[in-house]
C-alpha cells in the first residue's frame, strides 16, 4: 500500500499575503515520448502521490476527481458538486467502491473520462494531458489558489475545457502550484501515449490481499462480529455504526488498515458492499455479514481516523459489551427509520455503562469523526464552534443516565434527533418549524432539573471523568481553523474561553447527528436542521460546565461566551445547583481546570503547555537577549499575545494556522512548531454574517510543538539565530513592503523547489 504520510495535506491549501515571493518562472520543456514501458503503479502512481493526491483525494476533490487510486482515476470526473448549501433534491450518492463498481456503472451516474475522450484519435484529447500541457505551456503561478474557487468549471467537453482556459490561462494543473516536472511530465503524457492502462488484474488482486498476519485477526473479528447470538448483533452493529469511518489497525506491523463494511456475502468469499447511506439505514437483505476491506488507496491526513482492532480491544469489547448482564434480554431490533436513528431507543437493551465507557475509551477517536469526518473543509459546518476550547467529560460514577437508565427511556421522545427525517428534510419545514431543536432544550432542562434533585450539593471536581489508563484521554483540545479543525489529547495553548463537559447523552447525540446520520448528499434543509441542533447541543455542553462554577457566576460567564445574544434567544438553562468545589479566587472557570488538569487527571503527560499563563502572569515582552531556551519560550509567548500585528493581519485573510521549522536548535537539531490562530468571536450563535462577530483585537496565538490542522496557510523556515529577528518582524508586521520583504526571508512559497 502507498502511504502519504500526515504532512502531506499541506500542499491542498490556500496560500497567500506574507510567504516569499515566487522564483522565476521555469522555463518550457518539451515532450519526450519514453522508450520502455510505462507502469501505472510503479511510475505514474508515484507522480500523482507526490503532485495531485493531497487535492484530490477526498469529498471536496474537484470535479470529484479522486486520485488517490487507480478506481478513482478509471471513473474519472463529475460535473456535479457535493458540498452544495442550496440543494433542495438529494443527490444521488458517488462513493468510490461503493456506490458503482465498474466505468460503465460510473459513466451511467453522470461521470466523464479523463485520461482517454471517446471517439478521439489521440491521447491529446483528454482532458488529463490538457490540463497537464497548459501548465506546461503556461507555468506562471499567479494570484490566490483554493480547491473550492466558485469559478472552477468542471470542464467535460473540449469547448468547455478552452473556454475554461481562455478565461484563466495560469489555471492549468495542478491548480496554483508548479507545472510537473519534465520527467513527471514525461512519466504522465507517456502513460497516456500508451493507452493509459491500470493495474493488471494480478496487480489488483495483490492489493487487495490480506497479510496473513492480519488474516488471523480479521477471522477472530468476523466470527466474532457475525455470531448470530442476539447479544452478539447487536454489540457488532453498535460497533458498526461507530467505526464505519474508522480506518482499522490490527497491530500486528504489517502497517495495513482496514475498513469495517456490511456485505451481502459472508467470510471466505469477495466482499459485496450494501451501499446505504447511513452505517443504520435498512441493509435490505434478511441476512448479512460485517466484514473488513483492506484499503489500498493513499492515505491522507484528513481522512486518516485511525482506530486499534488489536487483541486487547477485542478482550476489552467482550468485557464491556458480552459479559455484563444487560439490561433486557438481548434480542434484535429492526432497522424502522425513526428508531434507528435514535440509538438510545436501538441500543436500549446494552447497558448504558457499556456504551459510554465504550466511547471514553476513545474519546479522541470519537471526537475526531465529527471535527474531521464527512466534511472535509467548510466554514458553515464549523462556524457552529470557538476557534479553541477543551473538553472534559462526567464520570460514569455521576452520570445519572448511567444509574437510572430509566431517564433516557423516560425522555426517550426529547431524544429524538432530525438525522429521523432522513436526507430530505424540506428548508420551510425546518425554518417554520424546528420540533427537534425544542425537544432538545426540553431533554436539556429536564436534565438539569434532575440533577438538580439528586445533587443538592452540587458537583465537585470527583464528577469529572479523570481516565482509567496512562493512555486515555480524559481532556482534549479543539482547534478550529476556520473552515476545517483539529482535536488534540491534552490541553494545548492558553485558557479557552469556553470549555465543555460532556456526559453519555450529549456525547452520543453529537456523534449521531454529525456522523452517523449526517448525509452530505442531502439536502439544504437536511443540513440546516443539523446545524441548528448542533447549536442546542453545544450549549448543553458549555452548560454541563458552568454547573460546575459558583452559581451566582453562571449567567455572567455564558453571556460574556455570547455576547450580543438575548438571554431568551440562548436558552440557556441555570441547574439549580451550588458549585460543589470551594473556591478560593475570583476566577473560577481557571481555579476549577488547574485543579482538574494539576491534580485530579491520572492519565499520562497531560499538563499545560508554554503558551499557559497562570493567574497573574501577563504576556512578556521579547527578551533583550536570546542565550538560553527559556529566552526563546519566552519570544514565541509574547508574540502571541491578542492583538500583535502580524495576527490581526493575516485574520483577514481567514489564514489560521502556520508550520515553522526551527533549524538548528543545540542538541535537538530541527524542530517544527505549529502556529495557531484563535480568532475572537463575540459569540457563535448564528450561521451567516461570522465576519461581524469577530474581534481581531483579541485574537492570539498559540505556538504547538508538532504539526497542527490538515490545511497550513504559510510555512517558514527560521534557523535558530533568527528567531529573534522573526519575532520581531511578527510583532511589528503592518502589511508594508518592507516588512513583506523582511518576512520572505523566511516564507517557502508554494512554487520553491523545497516544497517538491
Amino acid at each position: 500500500m502507498r502511504i502519504l504520510r500526515y504532512a502531506c495535506s499541506f500542499i491542498c491549501l490556500f496560500v497567500a499575503g506574507c510567504t516569499a515571493p515566487p522564483p522565476p518562472t521555469p522555463p518550457v520543456y518539451y515532450f519526450e515520448p519514453p522508450t520502455r514501458q510505462i507502469s501505472y503503479l510503479d511510475d505514474v502512481e508515484p507522480v500523482l502521490v507526490k503532485r495531485c493526491v493531497v487535492c484530490h483525494s477526498c469529498y471536496n476533490s474537484p470535479c470529484q476527481l479522486k486520485l488517490s487510486s487507480w478506481d478513482g482515476l478509471e471513473r474519472g470526473a463529475s460535473k456535479e458538486k457535493i458540498y452544495n448549501a442550496s440543494r433542495l433534491k438529494t443527490m444521488d450518492p458517488s462513493r468510490l467502491l461503493v456506490d458503482a463498481h465498474s466505468q460503465a456503472e460510473w459513466r451511467q451516474k453522470g461521470f466523464f473520462g479523463v485520461t482517454q475522450v471517446e471517439g478521439a484519435k489521440s491521447y491529446d484529447q483528454s482532458m488529463l494531458y490538457r490540463l497537464l500541457d497548459h501548465k506546461r505551456i503556461y507555468p506562471g503561478v499567479k494570484g490566490e489558489y483554493y480547491p473550492e474557487a466558485s469559478d472552477l468549471t468542471c470542464a467535460e467537453t473540449e469547448k468547455e475545457l478552452q473556454n475554461y482556459l481562455n478565461k484563466h490561462p495560469n489555471n492549468g494543473m495542478p491548480f496554483g502550484f508548479p507545472p510537473l516536472k519534465q520527467e513527471e511530465f514525461n512519466t504522465i503524457i507517456g502513460w497516456l501515449s500508451q493507452g493509459a492502462r491500470g493495474p493488471t488484474p494480478e496487480q489488483q488482486a495483490a492489493l487487495r490481499a490480506i497479510p496473513v498476519k492480519d488474516q488471523k485477526m480479521v477471522d477472530m473479528w468476523e466470527l466474532f462480529l457475525n455470531n448470530p447470538d442476539p447479544k452478539y448483533q447487536m454489540t457488532a452493529r453498535y460497533l458498526y455504526e461507530h467505526l464505519f469511518l474508522a480506518h482499522l489497525s490490527f497491530e500486528t506491523g504489517t502497517n495495513a488498515f482496514y475498513e469495517l463494511v456490511r456485505s451481502r456475502t459472508g467470510p471466505g468469499e469477495d466482499i459485496d458492499v450494501i451501499a446505504t447511506v447511513r452505517p443504520y439505514d435498512d441493509p435490505g437483505v434478511q441476512i448479512f455479514y460485517y466484514r473488513f476491506r483492506k484499503i489500498y488507496s493513499t492515505i491522507v491526513y484528513k481522512t486518516h481516523m485511525v482506530y486499534p482492532f488489536d487483541r486487547k480491544q477485542y478482550q476489552r469489547v467482550n468485557e464491556l459489551f458480552t459479559a455484563p448482564r444487560w439490561v433486557q434480554e438481548p434480542h434484535l431490533v429492526g432497522y424502522d427509520q425513526q428508531i434507528s436513528a435514535n440509538p438510545f431507543e436501538t441500543f436500549a437493551q446494552i447497558p448504558a455503562r457499556s456504551r459510554y465507557q465504550w466511547l471514553l475509551d476513545h474519546t479522541r477517536y470519537v471526537t475526531m469523526t465529527y471535527i474531521r469526518g464527512p466534511v472535509c473543509k467548510g466554514q458553515v459546518a464549523l462556524n457552529v464552534i470557538n476557534d479553541q476550547f477543551w473538553l472534559l467529560f462526567l464520570d460514569p460514577e455521576y452520570d445519572l443516565s448511567i444509574k437510572f437508565p430509566g431517564f433516557l427511556r423516560l425522555h426517550n421522545e426529547l431524544l429524538r434527533m432530525p438525522i429521523e427525517r432522513g436526507s430530505s428534510y424540506k428548508l420551510l419545514k425546518v425554518l417554520l418549524d424546528n420540533p427537534h431543536y425544542k425537544w432538545a432544550i426540553d431533554y436539556y432542562q429536564a436534565r438539569q432539573n434532575f440533577y438538580a434533585v439528586h445533587y443538592p450539593e452540587g458537583l465537585g471536581v470527583e464528577a469529572i471523568w479523570k481516565g482509567n489508563l496512562a493512555t486515555d484521554e480524559p481532556v482534549l483540545t479543539v482547534f478550529r481553523h476556520f473552515d476545517s479543525a483539529s482535536v488534540h489529547r491534552g490541553v494545548l495553548g492558553n485558557l479557552p474561553k469556553t470549555v465543555w463537559v460532556m456526559d453519555y447523552p450529549l456525547l452520543e447525540r453529537i456523534y449521531y447527528a454529525l456522523v452517523a446520520g449526517f448525509d452530505i448528499y442531502g439536502t439544504a434543509g437536511h443540513q440546516l436542521s443539523i446545524r441548528l441542533y448542533m447549536d442546542a447541543l453545544r450549549i448543553e455542553g458549555e452548560s454541563y460546565f458552568l454547573d460546575f462554577m459558583p452559581q451566582e457566576r453562571r449567567q455572567e460567564m455564558i453571556q460574556s461566551w455570547y455576547a450580543g445574544v438575548m438571554p431568551d434567544k440562548l436558552h440557556y438553562y441555570d441547574a439549580p445547583i451550588p458549585a460543589g468545589f470551594p473556591f478560593r479566587t475570583e476566577d473560577p472557570k481557571r481555579e476549577f481546570l488547574e485543579e482538574v488538569i494539576r491534580n485530579h487527571i491520572t492519565a499520562k503527560d497531560i499538563g499545560f503547555d508554554q503558551n499557559y499563563l497562570p493567574a497573574g502572569l501577563s504576556y512578556p515582552e521579547l527578551p533583550a537577549k536570546y542565550e538560553k531556551i527559556e529566552d526563546f519560550l519566552q519570544g514565541f509567548v509574547s508574540v502571541s499575545a491578542p492583538g500583535v500585528s502580524f495576527f490581526r493581519h493575516v485574520g483577514d485573510h481567514n489564514a489560521n494556522v502556520a508550520w515553522v521549522r526551527i533549524k538548528n536548535i543545540p542538541g535537538i537539531g530541527d524542530k517544527v512548531v505549529s502556529v495557531v490562530i484563535d480568532r475572537w468571536h463575540d459569540n457563535v450563535k448564528f450561521i451567516i454574517e461570522e465576519n461581524l462577530r469577530l474581534d481581531p483585537s483579541k485574537d492570539r496565538a498559540d505556538f504547538i510543538s508538532g504539526f497542527v490542522g490538515s490545511y497550513p496557510n504559510y510555512f517558514y523556515v527560521v534557523d535558530i539565530a533568527d528567531l529573534p529577528d522573526f519575532f520581531d518582524i511578527l510583532d511589528n508586521y503592518d502589511g508594508s513592503d518592507e516588512y513583506l520583504q523582511k518576512m520572505s526571508k523566511y516564507g517557502v512559497n508554494r512554487a520553491d523547489e523545497r516544497f517538491w
